[in-house]
């Protein structure tokens, strides 16, 4: 068995150790009450010991027998006011193995103190109540006795729970302590010396409450947040499965992280994740945020089924969107009826109808994607487009201008066209250069054979060509050989630029030509149409075009145009000295047609146009999109996407609020979530905001809020958290500070003896905060102490150093080795780091982050030698300490000035004089270990970092660098205390 799992197994059992001794608390709240209460004391009896076989699932239900409904069980087991009388009293009570509830192989006969519980309660009326969860919050009003302690309603609720179990809060944290854990739980970060220095000055109320604020307001509160959420949101830059390919998703990334920032009300941040694409003219933000349920993973491997994996798809969006929102496990009704809460398998598919209906199909390109633009584009594109906008009302305004302002506007030029007509006594148009472009933003250009006739001579061939580029050895001459055969593959003789923007092929005559017509032979093999829109030209010896035709429609025939200057019949017309009114309007509507402003107006549209699709995007999203019609949704028989059992339309769980919408879509559901009726999505959320400041939720089954979740420790202060989010607005950033302004977030962590006796797991927050700091946390805080977090925001994945592994995937999936971002890219926050699914980044790995395969809502911690390891050896670690080293070292300073430096800098509060005695001692001890090894020195001080000068004392380096490598791994470093 692996170190890992040991230790993973000991901390589950201590997390059940935990839960119990809650349960231990929970049912000594009220001694002094005379009947139990149902939620509390007798549903958790029930749901764990009977209703997996007398519950809501009738599948599985046995003898009957329904123990979660009250009507049902008094009908046939219970006899309210009479345990001795009632069979199901009777049943768990009964001496006979066999006939004794719960039978054996579903556990242990029930204990003596359920046992009495269950019969105080059928002797008081056996009463059932709505689960306590599913009925709305409700606001305490504020007693007029305020315990001196309370700092806001959260200590008055504490400071009671804490007075009925005989125990007292703990003495405030010290201004040092309290900064960090509040840089920390807002940032993400540590506090800089100077915001130590100059924050909380005097430890006044105003002053504490203005470095909340300045936190808050920092952009590093985003990232620190959205990394939070991206778990929930199981992001990753990958698609998952064995093949597991890159996926662009991180404008998704992006979004939350400027949602948090901008402390965007959470039902609004709900409802564009949920439905940002059915909301009246959606912004790109808003389609961006539909991203969220695009997190869920494709199988691109070859042979599977497409829409196999769609509706696995859809069923995670179903199970995460229950789970994130609403803290319920709906994925036990996917095969059948939920055991524990009231959700049919019905309903189940009535939700998870809401998804079904999306444009995404498990296709390896992730489409429907939304292409997304930098803000310099943004404003080119609409610079552009505002041209354009402008330059098509002039063509609009000439069209509808009458036929004698046009005649007007034109007649000066058109008089003066018709006397250079005049002078012409040919037709024919003399050229020396035949030139083919295909102005697009990024092409190829392709020709079989270009003939160039005078009378029935092909003069091409007698010329010599040139392109822009060749590729694939398609040389400009292939198009004057001779051969016509368009079949690329069948031998040289099809001409092939490289792609590229406006490509071009040009012929130069031997000589100046009437030229009579001009023949193309385009390529063959279902690849004519790339010739679309090519424009051949004619321009004579001074390069100036006499002549211009496009192919809008090209052809895998020849295609032929005649070459003149005019049409005949025009031409006959104009070389006149006058002209009847007939002829005359002939000429003015030719002139009108080919002259005109709208000509010039529309090839600059065209151009203007054609640059707007050159720009490419900065990158693409994958978002969701609903398709015109929707797709039949049936009950899947067993969970299987080919069994399909009863059809059924949208809908939520009877067991809830009732949907407010005639013709339910997505965007009804989540207002459904975050309406005010709802009992369950501001306490969930709250509790999760609450479980990241304190290390446990007030329920501490965070991801379940149902049947068999852990029953709230502070059901009253969980209530108002819940009102109080609401009524907010749904301002996370107003329930943080209102949190951390609390007396109970602002305690010591330090725990007396009595303290740990009665409340080890701190359940009932006697003292404040002390836990380990997440992967990101720990990466982050390195870096940032060293001096090398770069504070860069936003963009593509980086990836940062990490130990070469060799490791390849299957199918084609590549390895799990990278090639390391340099410059400051090397140094961003862990947020930022690329994310692949089948290979999360190890260090964060071994700190328990996510493989975000599916929605994780709370972290387990680990504690393991290998922890130690990465942050010893790891370079990313290592190079902190390097340049730890080069940032506090200075021959001006003495040893233990130098010492003091580095340790303020990773953990704010001064060393004692016993630390400060270890960390010279360690100093002296390095720098005589390196004064005897120079070239190691000097490879510990400067590997990775950017070398150092020639003249550098290596040995001082290297010391310091071994001093600042133990600073950054003490405990202390790792802890929020």
């Amino acid at each position: 068995m692996q170190i890992t799992e040991v230790a993973s197994i000991w901390l589950n059992v201590l997390e059940i150790f935990s839960l119990v001794a809650v349960s231990l608390l929970t049912l000594a709240w009220d001694e002094n009450q005379s009947a139990p209460d149902f939620n509390r004391d007798i549903k958790p009896i029930l749901s764990e010991r009977c209703f997996v076989c007398h519950g809501p699932d009738e599948s599985s239900r046995e003898a009957g027998l329904r123990l979660d409904v009250r009507e049902a069980a008094v009908e046939f087991a219970i006899s309210p006011g009479d345990a001795e009388n009632s069979d199901f009293y009777l049943r768990v009570t009964e001496a006979d193995e066999d006939l004794r509830m719960p039978p054996a192989e579903h556990g242990a006969a029930l204990s003596q103190n359920e046992i009495e519980l269950l019969k105080q309660w059928i002797d008081s009326g056996a009463k059932y109540e709505k689960h306590w969860s599913y009925k709305p919050p409700t606001k305490l009003a504020e007693s007029g006795n305020r315990n001196p302690w309370s700092r806001n309603r959260i200590d008055d609720f504490v400071a009671e729970r804490l007075s009925n179990s005989g125990l007292n809060h703990s003495e405030p944290a010290d201004r040092v302590s309290i900064i960090r854990r509040l840089a920390l739980d807002l940032t993400g970060l540590p506090p800089t010396l100077e915001e130590a220095d100059e924050l909380f000055r005097d430890g006044s109320e105003e002053d504490y409450e203005s470095m909340v604020d300045h936190f808050l307001a920092k952009p590093a509160f985003g990232e620190r947040w959205a990394a939070v959420w991206l778990d929930h949101a199981r992001y990753a830059d990958s698609q998952g499965y064995a093949e597991d390919r890159a996926r662009e998703i991180w404008a998704y990334r992006d979004y939350v992280i400027r949602s948090f920032n901008a402390n965007k009300p959470f039902d609004q941040f709900t409802i564009e994740q949920l439905a940002g694409d059915l909301l009246e003219n959606p912004s790109r933000e808003q389609l961006v945020a539909t991203a969220f349920h695009r997190n869920t993973s494709t199988n691109t491997e070859g042979g599977t089924i497409d829409e196999e994996f769609r509706s696995v798809a859809v069923v995670d969006r179903t199970n995460t969107t229950m789970a994130v929102w609403m803290g319920t496990t709906m994925g036990c009704a996917q095969c059948h009826t939920h055991k524990y809460d009231p959700i049919t398998q019905e309903e189940y598919f009535q939700f998870y109808a809401f998804f079904n209906s999306t444009a995404d199909n498990d296709l390896p390109t992730d489409a429907p994607l939304l292409e997304i633009f930098s803000g310099e584009q943004e404003r080119e594109i609409k610079e552009l487009k505002e041209k354009i906008s402008d330059i098509e009302s002039q063509i609009a305004a000439w069209d509808a201008s009458s036929e004698t302002d046009k005649k007007k506007f034109l007649s000066p030029q058109q008089s003066q066209w018709e006397a250079i007509a005049r002078t012409r006594r040919s037709n024919k148009v003399s050229g020396r250069f035949v030139r083919f472009q295909l102005p697009k933003p990024k092409s190829i250009l392709s020709l079989a054979e270009v003939e160039v006739f005078v009378g029935e001579q092909n003069v091409a061939r007698l010329g010599t060509a040139k392109q822009v580029s060749t590729a694939y050895d398609g040389a400009a001459a292939l198009a004057i050989d001779g051969n016509t055969d368009g079949d690329f593959h069948a031998g040289a003789s099809v001409t092939h630029t490289a792609t590229q923007r406006d490509p071009w092929w040009e012929l130069e005559l031997d000589r100046d030509y009437d030229i009579d017509r001009i023949v193309v032979w385009n390529r063959t093999e279902n690849l004519h149409r790339r010739l679309d829109g090519v424009q051949i030209s004619i321009l004579d010896s001074e390069r100036d075009e006499v002549w211009r035709q496009q192919i809008e429609t090209a052809s895998a025939k020849p295609q032929e145009f005649t070459v003149s200057y005019l049409p005949q019949e025009i031409f006959d017309i104009a070389i006149k000295d006058s002209h009847t009114p007939e002829q005359q309007e002939k000429l003015d509507q030719f002139y009108r047609q080919q002259h005109g402003p709208n000509i010039a107006r529309s090839e600059q549209v065209n151009r203007l146009k054609a640059k707007v699709r050159s720009i490419k995007p900065q990158t693409t999203v994958p978002i969701l999109k609903e398709l015109d019609k929707h797709r039949e949704t049936h009950v899947h028989i067993r969970g299987s996407y080919l069994d399909h059992g009863k059809k059924v339309q949208r809908g939520t769980p009877s067991a809830f609020h009732p949907l407010q919408a005639r013709e339910p879509d997505r965007l009804a559901l989540a207002n459904w979530i975050v309406s005010e009726e709802n009992p369950l999505t501001a306490r969930v959320i709250a509790n999760r905001f609450w479980q990241q400041l304190f290390g446990i939720g007030i329920v501490a089954t965070s991801e379940e809020f149902g049947a068999q979740g852990e029953l709230p420790t502070h059901p009253e202060l969980l209530d108002y958290l819940a009102c109080q989010f609401m009524e907010s607005g749904w301002d996370v950033k107003a329930l943080l500070k209102l949190m951390v302004t609390s007396a109970t977030y602002r305690q010591s962590s330090s725990a007396s003896e009595d303290q740990m006796k009665q409340d080890p797991n701190n359940r009932l927050l006697s003292r404040g905060p002390r836990f380990r700091l997440t992967a990101e946390m720990i990466r982050d805080q390195a870096l940032a102490c060293s001096g090398l977090l770069s504070p860069k925001m936003y963009g593509a994945p980086t990836q940062p150093p990490q130990p070469k592994s060799g490791l390849k995937f299957s199918f084609g999936g590549g390895t799990a080795d990278w090639k390391d971002s340099v410059g400051e890219d090397r140094y961003r926050r862990a947020i930022y780091t690329r994310w692949r699914r089948t290979s999360p980044y190890p260090s964060m790995t071994t700190f328990d982050v996510a493989n975000r395969e599916v929605c994780e809502l709370r972290r387990l911690r680990t504690n393991t030698p290998l922890q130690a390891l990465v942050t010893l050896n790891d370079p990313v670690y290592v190079e902190a300490a390097q340049s730890l080293a080069r940032e506090v070292y200075s021959k001006e300073q003495t040893a233990e000035q130098t010492a003091e430096v580095a340790f303020r800098r990773c953990l704010i509060r001064r060393p004692t004089e016993s630390e400060l005695t270890l960390l010279v001692a360690l100093y002296q001890e390095a720098k005589t270990h390196f004064e005897s090894q120079p070239e190691v020195a000097r490879t510990f001080a400067n590997d990775e970092l950017n070398p150092l000068p020639e003249d550098t004392n290596w040995v001082e380096h290297a010391a310091w660098t071994t001093v600042a490598n133990t600073i950054l791994n003490l405990d202390e470093m790792f802890l929020k205390r």
